[in-house]
């Protein structure tokens, strides 16, 4: 038998670091990203991986944990030691493997050690990556982008002034054209993967035959500084694959009223009495939730009595006219038992951002504000107060409701 049949054999499992204390982004690891948290974004990726058998977070954080562990990843915890600014990945990797041959009483034969600040990292990197080491029969092997930038360096410290800037990867009196040069790859800090054996001996992540795993280039971003988790919240709704919830993935939804059943309007009228308009649509998707033992669950902000009028005719549960909305959110769910990662919550405006970060699907309607579509894990195409809840509804019961 090859060293390649041999090694596919062999247990394959993903380890992700994720520490607390970051400076540039503090929190960084479990911040969410289409409304998924960073280190979650990467257990779903190593998890659904054809050729992982153990997906592991290596953290020293309990709330990094705690999310680790809702997401399917069996936890680590590194020491203190391992866990300071100046630790290396690689230290982290060790203690892992360490630690986790001695809990299970058998080797792993590949490492795939994942950054989950990288957010848009893919179930077929992963395999691919670790397809280099046991189909390939490569010693490590890493994700990388095509690049065809020219590349220069300033002066270093203390060189004559006036020394002026150097081609790095080019001749800076001769301009190759970009179909003429030699193709360049540059790293992207996702998925590495790696031989234990070799690793273990050299003690670091490049060792042997090293392959490279090319990737697309718009997905290779990482997160480092607010600026970055900007961009990564702009672009996931354009990345990121249609996440919907269905039947299986929830047991409790949860609805803001203004913008989201209806569509943000409000009528007055001389005595200063206002009136809303609502969806017929949303209605008989709240009745078929109710009938398939879906508890609904009304949240608003605003003391119009309408609210719970409206709560009434639907036959739901209703608090309104309440400022801190996640609390109030954190106390149903806890008094009903109901795991908030099964909680669809459904809102339109930035008041409802405290409840995003409670629950498992934060779901914004088609119009709300760009902050909340940005942090949604999913997003309507219906507007609010124009069918956006029935069309939950049917994500979740099936078009045929």
């Amino acid at each position: 038998m090859n060293t390649a049949v041999r090694q596919a054999s062999s247990a394959v499992t993903a380890v992700i670091p994720a520490r607390g204390g970051s400076k540039g982004i503090p929190g960084k690891n479990i911040t969410p990203i289409g409304g998924v948290p960073l280190v979650a974004r990467a257990v779903r990726a190593c998890l659904a991986a054809e050729h992982v058998t153990r997906t592991v977070v290596s953290t020293d954080d309990p709330a990094i944990a705690a999310v680790a562990r809702a997401a399917g990843a069996e936890v680590v915890d590194r020491p203190a030691e391992l866990s300071a600014d100046q630790s290396s990945s690689e230290s982290a990797l060790l203690h892992a493997l360490d630690t986790l041959e001695e809990r299970h009483g058998e080797p792993v034969g590949v490492l795939v050690f994942v950054q989950c600040t990288s957010p848009f990292i893919t179930t077929e990197e992963v395999d691919e990556t670790v397809l280099a080491i046991t189909r390939d029969g490569a010693d490590s092997a890493f994700t990388a982008v095509p690049f065809h930038g020219f590349v220069w360096r300033t002066s270093p410290d203390g060189a004559p002034a006036g020394h002026g800037a150097d081609g790095v990867n080019h001749d800076k009196a001769f301009r190759q054209r970009r179909q003429d040069r030699h193709p360049e790859y540059l790293e992207t800090g996702t998925v590495y993967a790696m031989r234990v054996d070799g690793f273990r001996e050299h003690g670091h992540r490049f060792f042997g035959r090293t392959q490279l795993v090319p990737t697309a280039p718009e997905r290779a971003i990482e997160l480092d500084e607010p600026g970055d988790l900007d961009r990564a919240r702009a672009l996931a709704p354009l990345l990121d694959a249609a996440d919907l919830p269905r039947r299986g993935d929830v047991d409790a939804v949860v609805l803001d009223f203004d913008g989201t059943q209806t569509d943000d309007r409000v009528w007055i009228d001389e005595t200063g009495r206002e009136m809303v308009a609502a969806h017929r649509g949303d209605g008989m998707g709240i009745a078929r939730l109710r009938k398939a033992g879906i508890p609904v669950f009304i949240l608003s902000s605003e003391r119009n009595p309408v609210v719970a009028a409206r709560a009434r005719k639907l036959g739901v549960e209703v608090v309104h006219g309440v400022e801190t909305k996640d609390v109030e959110l954190a106390k149903w769910y806890g008094d009903a038992g109901i795991d908030p990662q099964r909680i669809v919550y459904v809102g339109n405006d930035v008041n409802d951002l405290p409840c995003f970060e409670l629950v498992g699907w934060p779901v914004a309607v088609g119009d709300a504000h760009g902050a909340v579509r940005e942090r949604a894990r999913s997003v309507t195409s219906a507007h609010g107060g124009h069918g956006a809840v029935r069309e939950i509804a049917e994500w979740i019961l099936g078009k045929e409701l």
